[in-house]
């Protein structure tokens, strides 16, 4: 049986942490931010975590 790999994408976009909650960082923070307002991109540079519907299929992409 071979090895399962881990794919290069998922593991450069999310992260686990120590209770094992997987994080990610927050959309809509690369361009056009002229028009944001500091509050709103100040809450966009901090990470939240994923979903309970996808954190299964992440968990199996990062394959740890």
């Amino acid at each position: 049986m071979p090895k399962l790999k881990t794919k290069k994408g998922v593991k450069k976009r999310f992260k686990l942490t120590k209770t094992g909650k997987v994080k990610r960082a927050k959309s809509n923070k690369r361009h056009i931010l002229t028009k944001k307002n500091r509050k709103r991109k100040r809450t966009l540079a901090k990470s939240t975590t994923v979903d309970k519907a996808f954190e299964k299929k992440v968990r199996s992409m990062l394959a740890c």
